[in-house]
């Protein structure tokens, strides 16, 4: 078990840094910090809160930090499903809803999906079973030759952006599970020497082969900005764009079929304005 004060340095060196450095950030003294460290005193929850919140710890860590400091915690974790969070949850259905005819997908910080749009759906259509059951893990879909890897023409350029997103991830707050994730789909292999510089785009696409068509997209990540519950705190929404002409014509056709009739329900859908 450690204590306060090793945690508060192990994020401390995390962020690189210096003891200073904190202090100056959170409006105390380098020495109240120095003994925080040490163990030589024992700060009470607001500071705690204060020297987390410079150190940018995320929500789950900060109640670690609290409950080390022998305070109970302050941020609770509910289900996205709970009435508390319906407003959240509507929030989340409107910025998917929005984003339509283009695809959008929200998942939690394990890379799990929790809510998606109706532009997702054809692109689920022949994956393999094992892999809609949730959690269903948007790494695991996107590189498993049985989900959407046989689909996409530069995997080794999207595996490379998967590995720099999770190893920065990881780098920010450590995870067990995630780090598991990382080493089963995403340590580096001989595939990756395959990956070439696309020196046309301003942004690295993603390019999915459907039919006789390429589609070309890049996206954009978006989160809550105050979160307070760590569930949303731990929630991003990843927004795709059309990079090229083709492409955007593909995604607004008036015949285009969003939903095929062999088509399965989407995964983890959080009710009817989720979808």
């Amino acid at each position: 078990m450690h204590t306060v004060g090793e945690l508060l340095r192990e994020w401390r060196h995390r962020r690189r840094l210096s003891q200073l450095d904190l202090a100056i950030a959170a409006d105390v003294s380098a020495r109240h910090v120095s003994l925080v460290e040490t163990g030589k005193s024992n700060p009470s929850a607001d500071m705690v809160v204060r020297l987390a919140d410079q150190l940018d710890v995320p929500l789950r860590d900060r109640n670690r930090l609290l409950l080390a400091a022998g305070f109970a915690p302050r941020y609770a974790e509910r289900p996205l499903d709970d009435d508390a969070l319906s407003a959240a949850r509507d929030a989340i259905a409107r910025v998917l809803r929005a984003h339509e005819p283009y695809p959008a997908v929200a998942f939690d910080r394990r890379w799990n999906i929790v809510m998606t749009n109706r532009a997702v759906d054809p692109f689920f259509a022949d994956v393999a079973p094992d892999l809609l059951r949730p959690p269903i893990n948007m790494v695991r879909l996107g590189l498993d030759p049985r989900g959407l890897a046989r689909l996409v023409v530069n995997l080794a350029d999207v595996r490379a952006v998967f590995r720099s997103r999770i190893t920065r991830q990881l780098a920010t707050a450590p995870d067990a599970e995630l780090t598991a994730l990382y080493e089963e789909l995403l340590a580096p292999d001989s595939e990756d020497a395959t990956s070439q510089p696309i020196e046309s785009d301003v942004v690295i696409p993603m390019i999915i082969r459907v039919g006789e068509r390429e589609l070309r997209l890049f996206s954009t990540i978006t989160t809550f900005g105050t979160p307070m519950d760590i569930t949303l705190d731990e929630v991003a929404i990843e927004s795709y764009y059309p990079a090229d002409a083709q492409t955007a014509a593909y995604f607004t056709k008036p015949d285009r079929d969003t939903r095929p009739d062999n088509q399965p329900p989407a995964p983890n859908q959080q009710g009817p304005d989720s979808h």
